[in-house]
């Protein structure tokens, strides 16, 4: 049954029957439409009220439990529902898995309308906390109050934070006391900089009035204990920000990479301004099977090493390497795929469209001793014309590793074009790829799929599909 308040509409006892998109799960409302979820599990019977309807779906939140799910477990985080990260911590790591699995198939099998052989099970991450080798937190000086907080009149005392942003909230900060992504330690470190921050009067970054000292922090951590720390200041304060960085060096020694920027601009991104090493070294190391991966402020890799080594053998696998291939690796980021698959290939050759990340791939092959693997930078929408598949050898194996909005359709076409005799598709995005791959499937049949869970606690899932030519 329904009923109304104000403009939003009540459904009462409702059973969760299924996990959508984008972490949502569904009910089914009395006139058939679906419901869209924020705070439910599947198997849960709840009350929703809704808050947004379109003609076709309704989106609403759980207002009150009759049932709990078999599903559910208990969040770790004090900050679940309020945080923007970890959203399925409330479901159970198997169903977790069951989802993601359901929802990369759908999306082949629906998106793609495609043949898929006989899939095989998603692999689950051995850690399914603290996997994370990268965080970023916000400053603020005014947190992110709770409704009982304002409602409350009191005095709320110290209104500093360093945590993140509230969904859909630019200005709005989430004071973190401990997050369960990143082992130790970056809770120590994060607490620390704010208690020192507070004892000392250095000021917490205002968004709106954009004043203040301290705006962001980044950690940085390794596989071979090597640990970064960056913190972006507003302005340049040399007493305060030496103050600062002189009790992290004192007080974690084993901070080997201590940086800052100072960014005055309206964003905080890092990427167009100078990162100044004040201890250590300006990088870190990653190791992977031997090879070893320099990693600076503004580097990208794989946010969960662990598994993203499982995610690279996957992928060599699938690429059936004897030796003798001619590999392209499109997309190809700092180089990492490449050069973990150079050893059982002929050749391998790399295309990104950003310099940096070129630059980055090229030295770590100087650095791993690899001889066999040319980068390039190009825009992948133009980079295979005749000349470079002259110049560079017509590929038997294409591997590619595309953001999340997947290749764009030309770049589709050429490698209709090339036809080398396998293709493996690495994605972020089910659905893009399933759009991608609906492109190829005259030419290309699909031999193997495996989806790989990189980040447990949400709804994002990677997926490895191999094709071969028809």
């Amino acid at each position: 049954m329904s009923r109304r308040k104000s403009k939003r509409q009540i459904f009462e006892q409702l059973e969760v029957i299924d996990a959508g998109a984008k972490g949502k799960t569904i009910a089914k409302a009395p006139d058939g439409r679906v419901v869209f979820l924020s705070n439910a599990v599947p198997g849960d019977v709840i009350d929703v009220q809704t808050h947004k309807k379109r003609k076709a779906y309704f989106e609403g939140k759980a207002i009150k439990f009759h049932k709990l799910s078999e599903k559910r477990a208990t969040p770790k985080c004090v900050h679940f529902g309020v945080c923007g990260g970890c959203k399925w911590q409330h479901m159970s790591y198997e169903h977790q898995l069951h989802y993601k699995q359901q929802e990369v198939t759908n999306n082949l099998v629906r998106l793609g309308h495609l043949e898929l052989p006989e899939v095989t099970p998603i692999l689950g991450s051995k850690e399914q906390y603290f996997y994370r080798n990268k965080m970023e937190f916000s400053f603020s000086d005014s947190r992110w109050l709770t409704p009982e907080e304002i409602a409350s009149n009191e005095d709320l005392g110290d209104r500093n934070a360093l945590g993140f942003h509230i969904p859909g909230m630019w200005d709005k900060i989430l004071d973190i006391d401990k997050c369960w992504l990143q082992t130790h330690p970056s809770n120590a470190i994060r607490n620390e900089i704010k208690q020192f921050a507070i004892d000392n009067e250095l000021d917490f970054f205002n968004t709106r009035q954009q004043t203040g000292l301290l705006r962001t922090l980044m950690l940085r951590t390794a596989s071979t204990g090597d640990l970064m720390v960056l913190i972006q200041f507003y302005k340049e304060d040399k007493t305060k920000r030496e103050l600062l960085l002189n009790h992290l060096v004192e007080r974690f020694p084993e901070i080997t990479s201590l940086q800052y920027v100072i960014n005055g601009k309206a964003n905080d991104t890092i990427y167009d301004q100078d990162v100044i090493c004040y201890h250590g070294n300006d990088h870190i190391f990653e190791e992977m099977e031997g090879l070893r991966f320099k990693i600076n402020a503004k580097s990208f890799y794989q946010t969960n090493s662990e598994q993203a080594y499982e995610l690279y053998k996957i992928t060599r696998d699938f690429a059936g390497l004897s030796g003798d291939e001619l590999v392209y690796d499109l997309y190809t980021g700092t180089g990492t795929i490449a050069q973990f698959v150079a050893k059982k290939a002929r050749h391998v050759v790399g295309v990104e469209a950003v310099p940096d990340a070129i630059a980055a791939a090229k030295e770590n092959a100087q650095l791993n001793n690899i001889d066999n693997v040319d980068f390039f930078v190009g825009d992948m929408k133009s980079v295979f014309n005749d000349g470079f598949i002259k110049e560079n050898g017509h590929p038997d194996v294409i591997i590619t590793d595309p953001p999340r909005d997947g290749m764009h359709k030309d770049v589709v076409n050429q490698i209709l074009n090339i036809a080398p005799k396998r293709i493996v598709y690495v994605s972020c995005n089910s659905a893009t790829q399933a759009r991608d791959l609906a492109l190829l499937k005259d030419n290309y049949e699909i031999i193997k799929t495996q989806a790989v869970d990189m980040f447990p606690q949400t709804h994002h899932v990677e997926n490895v599909v191999l094709l071969e030519q028809r």
